[in-house]
């Protein structure tokens, strides 16, 4: 064993710089505790405290092992008391804080960061009354010595101190003034030269988005979503799979921006891109010389809707529609817009270290509010537009409004019990994310849905399987109602026809006589409209087919032909759009739609009676078989051809429910006059 002398020694070697960062460690932690707006120094704040704490932890481990082996042998009991308890608040204290620094905040820890404050602060308090302890019971004929009493406390150590924590009071303040003058230059003014308002003063109309600043947002502040990959990875490659990432490049919507932007001019897009591109719409590309997001190689086409796109929404200025959200960009940490790997590294450091002021940017409580996604999933033309008035289109928030989910039009409306958007369309699911709940669950950003043709094209099938399963998640049911008929044969014995129950009388059909089924399709789960969205375009029908025994068809409704073109007189729930001319505008070029024809769709919570009739042919042998599906496709055929083009593919066909039913078949006896039998007896 070494000799106290020599362990003095060395203990005395470690005490300069091991107080000299526990003081920085701690002035600095304590800024960072009290100083609550989001500001550059507070951000050099962060990483001084973040490296100071973690030399401090580094340093005091050799100090204390140091310090425990000197004085293991000592007799002073309130020492060692207050030494033994200081002791595991320092473990508590480091272990935190080294993973905090490493691994960041994350949200279903915030215990680690309470354990680590308590801890820090408990900590500090505990040494200082060791050491007033060590100082109160030293004997009396070291208390009566000259020189200082603290064995660590001398005066080079006081100037060590000091110094080093001057030192980097100064560099923090050096470094918040230098980067503030070097601090990235956000430009407010449109991308494209000669910017035009051909839809009056408003920069971004017909859309009907505004900004925070009421001017231009510069790139860098929207088309950043490769930077949020970098810490929220899983989320990131969720929306990757998603239509949002893909709403400006999906080959349908190129056609049709492409078609507007020809008959209308560029600046007509920005009725679209407010929803489909954003970041094309709030940089100011929707000039002449700018790029609209259906032009291949462009930012807007390559990330469509882009994390800010929804994150960035802080308020709706109404409900309307259109794009209808105010965009405020989040407030910058350091190297915001760096783009090498150490400071970009420095920059998600910080994100990790500090993420209040993250949070509070990307985390608004809109986010969870219904109205968020009514402001692009409601829509109306108007005659800026269409030169005719003001139509109303799709509204699956008004429906969802209308609908039993939404608990709004029952007296306790504010029940917690509604079911909003991202309830059915973000669900739940494990992530490896700092955002992550105390279950590890983060909200799906898949944005379950029911495009089909998206992940085809990608080649997604993991992603195409999940929006056909979501698709037939039992939302939607069907059901054939069973016949009942008067004329039923139950007993020999006569009975008064009061006492008979007619819904339970045997149902069967005569061969030659003509049967009627009902047919009840029931929203039970889709939380608007069904179906929902661009029904002009989408697909939905019923297919009925009656088969006999042997497998021969009796009656077909809702069959797909081998062009891959459904029955013109199938069963359809679909919108019919008109142009001025009533002809039908079936190519959802939606600026010249001045109306519909018809529309007919399942509302949530209640459901649609079919009636089929049919003859049943005298060759049929018994049973029929019944067979009634509910069938979806994503885009009609007619308009996928037109609009995929060179990219076209068989969209595949979702069975979303379907009901089965076995009628039996009889042969009707003739029945003989009165007059033929009386001839007979005689």
């Amino acid at each position: 064993m070494r000799p106290v002398k020599d362990l003095l020694a060395t203990e005395k070697g470690y005490s300069p710089i091991t107080f000299a960062l526990l003081v920085a460690c701690a002035s600095s932690g304590l800024t960072v505790y009290l100083l609550q707006e989001h500001s550059v120094f507070l951000q050099w704040t962060v990483l001084a405290h973040a490296l100071t704490g973690i030399a401090t932890a580094l340093a005091l481990t050799p100090y204390f092992i140091t310090h425990i082996r000197r004085t293991v042998g000592f007799r002073r009991l309130p020492s060692m008391l207050s030494g033994v308890v200081t002791l595991p608040l320092f473990i508590i204290f480091a272990y935190s804080g080294l993973h905090l620094a490493l691994f960041g905040q994350r949200e279903n820890q915030q215990w680690l960061l309470d354990a680590h404050i308590v801890s820090a602060l408990l900590f500090v308090l505990l040494l200082t009354v060791h050491l007033l302890v060590h100082f109160v019971f030293l004997p009396a004929n070291r208390r009566n010595q000259p020189g200082p009493k603290f064995p660590s406390l001398t005066r080079p150590m006081l100037v060590t101190v000091l110094g080093f924590n001057l030192f980097i009071q100064v560099a923090i303040a050096s470094a918040s003034f230098i980067y503030q003058l070097a601090e990235p230059d956000y430009s407010d003014q449109p991308v494209t030269e000669n910017y035009l308002y051909n839809y009056g003063p408003h920069p971004f109309r017909p859309s009907q988005t505004e900004t925070s600043s009421g001017t231009f947002i510069d790139a860098r502040q929207i088309s950043n979503s490769h930077r949020c990959m970098a810490c929220h990875e899983d989320i990131g490659n969720q929306w990757q799979a998603s239509a949002h990432m893909l709403a400006a490049s999906d080959p349908s919507y190129v056609t049709n921006v492409s078609l507007l932007a020809d008959n209308k001019g560029i600046t007509a897009t920005r009725y679209c891109e407010g929803c489909h591109a954003p970041s094309a719409l709030l940089t100011g590309e929707l000039s002449p010389g700018g790029k609209h997001g259906g032009i291949a190689g462009s930012t807007a086409n390559h990330e469509g809707i882009p994390c800010m796109g929804c994150h960035g929404i802080a308020s709706l200025p109404h409900l309307k529609g259109v794009a209808s959200y105010q965009f405020q960009p989040a407030e910058d940490y350091l190297f915001a817009q760096a783009e090498g790997p150490l400071l970009t590294g420095i920059n998600s450091w910080l994100i990790r270290l500090n993420p209040n002021q993250h949070k509070l940017d990307m985390g608004r409580p809109l986010l969870k509010d219904p109205k968020i996604c009514g402001s692009c999933h409601t829509q109306f033309m108007d005659k800026d537009m269409n030169n005719w008035g003001w139509v109303k289109m799709q509204d699956d928030y008004s429906a969802w409004l209308e609908s039993p989910y939404s608990k709004q039009h029952e007296e306790g409306f504010a029940s917690a019990a509604a079911v909003r958007c991202n309830d059915c369309h973000m669900p739940l699911r494990p992530a490896s994310d700092p955002s992550a709940d105390q279950d590890g669950q983060v909200r799906a950003h898949q944005f379950a849905a029911a495009n089909t043709f998206l992940p085809l094209l990608r080649g997604d099938q993991q992603h195409l399987q999940e929006t056909i399963k979501f698709l037939q998640s039992n939302k939607m049911r069907i059901s054939i109602e069973r016949p009942n008929r008067r004329d039923a044969l139950q007993t020999l014995q006569a009975l008064d026809e009061s006492l008979r129950n007619f819904d339970e009388a045997p149902y069967y059909y005569y061969l030659g006589e003509t049967a009627s089924l009902n047919i009840v399709v029931s929203n039970n789960g889709v939380g608007h409209n069904f179906p929902g969205g661009t029904i002009d375009i989408n697909e939905a029908w019923l297919e009925f087919i009656v088969l006999d025994a042997e497998g021969r068809e009796v009656y077909t409704s809702g069959a797909i032909d081998e062009f891959n073109y459904v029955d013109k007189d199938a069963y359809f729930y679909v919108s019919k759009p008109i142009d001025r001319h009533g002809k039908e505008v079936w190519k959802h070029d939606l600026f010249n739609r001045v109306g519909e024809a018809y529309k007919r769709v399942v509302k949530a919570g209640e459901s649609d009676i079919v009636r089929y009739s049919f003859t049943v042919p005298s060759w049929a042998k018994s049973p029929l078989t019944v067979t009634t599906t509910l069938k979806y496709r994503k885009l009609n055929e007619r308009y996928a051809r037109w609009a995929l083009r060179d990219k076209y593919v068989k969209i595949p066909v979702v069975d979303m429910a379907w009901d089965s039913l076995n009628i039996p078949l009889r042969v009707r006896k003739e029945v003989e006059s009165e007059a033929r039998v009386s001839s007979l007896d005689r």
